[in-house]
C-alpha cells in the first residue's frame, strides 16, 4: 500500500481557510455582543478584584472557543486520505484567535472614527474606553490582536491537554466564575450559619473574588476535581449496577438526603434568597408539566401558559372576596379541587380540536389557543367575570389548617407550598413515566404512525397528555396567586409559555432532573420574565441570551443538559447507525488487506 505525503505548504491554505471562516463568525459574534452594550453594563459586575469582570469574561471566552474549535478532529479522521497534524491545528487555532480578536481591533478604530449612535445606541465613549483601557484607539488595536492570538493558542492547547487535566483545568474556571455569580446567596447563606467574620477574605467589600479567595477556590476544586473524577465515576457505575432492594435503598436514601437539604436550606437564607427559591420552584413546577406534553408525549404545544392563567384566573374567582360577580370566597385547598376539574376541561377542550395535527401545525394552533384564552381574560365581554385589564385584587394567601397563612410577605412558607407540590408533581411524572401510558406517550413521541398500528389509540393518549400538563400548570398558576396575591391579564404572556420550553429544551426533555436542573441554572441565574435572577446586571439581555442558549442546544445538544437516555438514543440514532457502517467499512477494508497477501477472512487458504 502506498501512502503519499503532502508537503505542509500545500496544506496550509486548508487551514486558513477554515481559521479565517472561524474567526470571522467569532468576530462578528463579538462585535454583536459589544454593540448591545452587554460588556459595558457587565463591566460593573466584579468576578476577580482588580483583574477581571464579567463584561470582559464574555468579550474573552469567543476567542478561546474559537481555538477549541479549531483544533477538534472530525470524529472518523483515520478514513480521511490527508489528516492534518496538530502543529497545523494548533497553527490554524491562532489564527482564527487573531481573526476574532480583529473584530475588537476593527471596533475600536471605528468607534474612534466614526458616530453611528443614531441607529447604534450602545456606539459610545464608554464601549472605547473599555476596548482601550483609556489608552486611545492604536492601543486597543494592536491589544486585541495578540489577545486574540495568544486566547485562540490557549484553546488549542487546552484541547490538546490530556482529559483528566482538562477536565481539572474547566472544573477550577467554572468554580471561579460560579463563586462570583452565587455571590449573593453564598453571603446569604454564610451570613445565616454565622460564618460571615470567615468571608471577608473570599470576597472583596464590593464585591468580586480577592485573589487570595480566587486561588484557594482554584486549588480546593482542581484537587477535588482530581481525585473525584474517578471516584464519581466509578460510584455511578455501581449505583446504575444495582438493582432490586439495594437499588431502591439507595435511591430513597440519595431522594431523603436532597428533600433534607431543600427543607433546610429557606432556614438558613434570607428573605431575598427564599423570594428566588420560590420563583424557581414555581418554574420547576410549570416545567414539569409541559415535560409531560413535550418531553414525553412529543406534543410541542406552545401555548401552555394557558392552563397557567386558567389555574390562576380560577383559584382568584374562588376564593378572593374582591372577584367581580361570583365570590364564594372557598378555602384554597378547596377551591383546588374545583381548579383541577376546571384545568381537565380546559385541557380536553384545547386538546380536541387539534390533536390530530403534527408538527408545525399543532404548534401554531396551540399557540393560538394561548393567546385567545389570555385575551379572552383581557375584553371587556368577560370583564365582568375576571375584571378584564384591571385584573383581580385583593386575594388572600394558604389558610394550612388554619394555622399559618402562606402569601408573598413570608417566601420561605411560598418555597415550602412550592416544594409539596413539586414533590408531588414528580412523583407523578416518575409514575406515568414508567406506567402503561408513559410507554404510550413514548412510542407516539418517537413514531405516531407505527404506535397507531401497534394499536395505540393515539387521540385518547395524547388528550392524557394535555390533561396532566394542563393540571400540573394550574398547580403553578394556584400558587402564584396566592403568592402575589393579585392576578393580571399581562402576566401570561406567550413569553411565559417559551422560556418555560427553553428550561425543559436545556435540562432534557423527557428527564425529570434534567427539567429542575434546566429551571434552577436558568431561572436561578438569569430569571423568569418578570422575576429577578441572581445575575441582575442581565436583566435587559435576558431574552438575548435565551434565544442564543436555545440555538446553541438545538445545534450541539439537542438532548439537553441532563438528557434522558431514550431521548438521546432516538436522536443521535442516524450517528449511531452510520458509526455502524464506518465500522463494517473498517473492516471490509482489512478484509481486502487481508486478501492481498493470500489469506482470506474465513481463515482459508487460497489457491
Amino acid at each position: 500500500m502506498t501512502i503519499t505525503v503532502r508537503p505542509l505548504v500545500q496544506r496550509i491554505p486548508e487551514t486558513w481557510t477554515r481559521a479565517i471562516r472561524f474567526g470571522a463568525i467569532g468576530a462578528l459574534g463579538l462585535v454583536f455582543i459589544c454593540l448591545s452594550g452587554m460588556p459595558v453594563r457587565l463591566d460593573m459586575r466584579e468576578v476577580v478584584v482588580p483583574v477581571l469582570s464579567l463584561g470582559y469574561l464574555v468579550v474573552l471566552v469567543a476567542p478561546l472557543v474559537v481555538g477549541v474549535l479549531l483544533v477538534r478532529r472530525p470524529e472518523h479522521e483515520a478514513f480521511l486520505d490527508d489528516p492534518s497534524s496538530d502543529g497545523e491545528l494548533l497553527l490554524g487555532a491562532t489564527a482564527g484567535g487573531l481573526v476574532a480578536g480583529g473584530g475588537l481591533s476593527l471596533l475600536a478604530v471605528l468607534v474612534t472614527n466614526f458616530d453611528l449612535r443614531d441607529p447604534l445606541i450602545n456606539w459610545s465613549p464608554q464601549l472605547l474606553e473599555m476596548l482601550s483601557f483609556g489608552r486611545g484607539a492604536l492601543f486597543a488595536f494592536v491589544l486585541w490582536l495578540f489577545i486574540g492570538a495568544g486566547l485562540g493558542c490557549l484553546g488549542g492547547v487546552l484541547r490538546f491537554a490530556p482529559v483528566r487535566t482538562r477536565r481539572v483545568i474547566v472544573t477550577m474556571a467554572l468554580t471561579i466564575v460560579a463563586a462570583a455569580i452565587l455571590e449573593s446567596l453564598v453571603l446569604d447563606l454564610v451570613e445565616g450559619v454565622g460564618l460571615d467574620e470567615y468571608i471577608d477574605w473570599i470576597y472583596a467589600p464590593r464585591g468580586g473574588l480577592t485573589m487570595t479567595g480566587t486561588g484557594v477556590l482554584a486549588v480546593v476544586s482542581g484537587i477535588l476535581s482530581a481525585v473525584g473524577q474517578g471516584r464519581i465515576r466509578t460510584l455511578k457505575v455501581r449505583i446504575e449496577g444495582l438493582e432490586g432492594p439495594k437499588r431502591t435503598r439507595v435511591n430513597a436514601s440519595l431522594i431523603a438526603g436532597v428533600g433534607a437539604v431543600l427543607i433546610l436550606l429557606p432556614l438558613l437564607v434570607g428573605k431575598l434568597t427564599n423570594e428566588l427559591l420560590a420563583n424557581i420552584g414555581l418554574f420547576v413546577l410549570l416545567a414539569l408539566g409541559l415535560n409531560v406534553v413535550v418531553g414525553l408525549a412529543g406534543i410541542l404545544d406552545l401555548g401552555y401558559v394557558a392552563f397557567f392563567a386558567v389555574g390562576s384566573y380560577s383559584t382568584a374567582v374562588l376564593t378572593a372576596a374582591t372577584s367581580p360577580r361570583f365570590a364564594p370566597e372557598l378555602p384554597w385547598f378547596v377551591a383546588l379541587i374545583v381548579v383541577v376539574f376546571i384545568a381537565v376541561m380546559v385541557g380536553l377542550f384545547i386538546g380536541a380540536p387539534v390533536i390530530r395535527m403534527r408538527g408545525d401545525y399543532l404548534a401554531i394552533v396551540t399557540l393560538g389557543f394561548g393567546e385567545i384564552i389570555r385575551l379572552l381574560f383581557l375584553s371587556d365581554w368577560l370583564s365582568g367575570w375576571f375584571g378584564g385589564s384591571q385584573g383581580i385584587t385583593a386575594i388572600d394567601g394558604v389558610e394550612v389548617f388554619g394555622i399559618l397563612t402562606v402569601d408573598g410577605t413570608n417566601p420561605r412558607r411560598v418555597f415550602y407550598l412550592v416544594l409539596f407540590f413539586c414533590a408531588l408533581a414528580i412523583y407523578i411524572s416518575w409514575r406515568l413515566e414508567r406506567s402503561r401510558l408513559g410507554r404510550a406517550w413514548m412510542a407516539v413521541r418517537e413514531d405516531e404512525p407505527v404506535a397507531e398500528a401497534m394499536g395505540i389509540n393515539t387521540v385518547n393518549v395524547k388528550l392524557m397528555a394535555f390533561v396532566v400538563g394542563a393540571v400540573l400548570g394550574s398547580f403553578g398558576g394556584a400558587i402564584f396567586v396566592a403568592k402575589v396575591g393579585s392576578v393580571f391579564p399581562t402576566s401570561f404572556l406567550i413569553l411565559v409559555s417559551i422560556i418555560i420550553l427553553v428550561v425543559v429544551i436545556f435540562g432534557g426533555m423527557g428527564n425529570i432532573f434534567g427539567v429542575i436542573a434546566g429551571a434552577v441554572v436558568l431561572i436561578g441565574v438569569l430569571g423568569g420574565p418578570k422575576q429577578p435572577g441572581l445575575l441582575l446586571e442581565l436583566g435587559e439581555f435576558k431574552l438575548l441570551i435565551y434565544g442564543a442558549l436555545l440555538v446553541w442546544m438545538m445545534l450541539a445538544r439537542p438532548e439537553g443538559l441532563i438528557p434522558s437516555v431514550r431521548r438521546s438514543r432516538e436522536l443521535h440514532q442516524e450517528e449511531f447507525l452510520q458509526d455502524v457502517w464506518l465500522k463494517g467499512q473498517s473492516d471490509t477494508g482489512e478484509s481486502d488487506q487481508t486478501d492481498s497477501i493470500g489469506i482470506p477472512a474465513n481463515g482459508r487458504s487460497s489457491r
